[in-house]
């Protein structure tokens, strides 16, 4: 199995996820011709996706899917909640399936599993998707830190997990009132702080990779995500990956050890 970013943030986001014969995009906030090329960079035919998983209507995660689903005609998978949240972000799409949270669905060597999430998107879900060996979860939109959660993404081997703002970056800044209680709201984003504490509860041996995403180009920067990040798991700081808007490459994730 092996994974790689090609945008993460406000810019657009999408992942990609390998093992195996089957391909699958986490997202598809990332315009068809862009999201074409980074394709291409990755070495990767963008006909040979199999499948893409939308979390949220949000422009940054759906912006790109029916376009970019259209032109390949790949199949996306979201939530009925998103759908109906999403509009003509998704429409024309003809494998269009709806999917529930918390109901594991299979895709080629993959199994899927959608997490229901506190953000404040119609009916949000994040990813685990395993394929019988090793397990990676993918959360870029969080508001809070849930029981489900926790249970959910525990137990893992590679984990991207957002780190979008540093709380004391975010109230000094320049965003409005308003956006500052969105964005740090139980429904908003999570801080290098609460990231880092959902961090320390998922974390276990197995964890061969840990990716800070959705990092704001104004309320945040890499040394921070990385500082609180590896101060809960007592590694180097440079260990823990950093996903750009520009991406981030392959990941590898080995089976784990007897």
């Amino acid at each position: 199995m092996r994974f790689c970013s090609l945008g993460s943030g406000s810019t657009g986001n999408a992942w990609l996820v390998e093992s195996g014969k089957t391909r699958v995009l986490i997202d598809c906030g990332i315009g068809p011709d862009r999201l074409t090329a980074r394709l291409v960079q990755a070495g990767v035919d963008p006909a040979r996706i199999d499948a893409i998983l939308v979390t949220h209507e949000h422009d940054d995660h759906v912006g790109g899917a029916a376009g970019f689903a259209r032109r390949h005609s790949i199949p996306v998978h979201c939530t009925y909640g998103t759908l109906q949240g999403a509009g003509s972000a998704l429409s024309g799409i003809a494998g269009l399936r709806e999917i529930e949270p918390s109901g594991r669905f299979a895709i080629g060597d993959f199994e899927v599993l959608p997490v229901a999430v506190p953000h404040d998107a119609r009916e949000p879900v994040q990813f685990v998707l395993g394929d019988g060996v090793r397990r990676i979860g993918v959360i870029t939109d969080l508001g809070s830190i849930t029981p489900h959660v926790v249970a959910s993404f525990s137990g893992l081997d590679a984990l991207v997990l957002e780190a979008n703002h540093d709380a004391a970056m975010l109230q000094q800044g320049p965003y409005p009132k308003f956006l500052k209680d969105r964005v740090g709201g139980r429904y908003g984003h999570l801080s290098n702080e609460v990231a880092a504490r959902l961090l320390a509860a998922v974390a276990s041996e197995r964890l061969q990779h840990v990716v800070a995403a959705h990092l704001s180009l104004k309320n945040n920067t890499a040394a921070l995500a990385r500082r609180a990040f590896a101060g809960t798991l007592g590694c180097a700081e440079d260990w823990i990956a950093i996903a750009t808007e520009d991406g981030l490459d392959w990941r590898e994730v080995f089976p784990a050890r007897p």
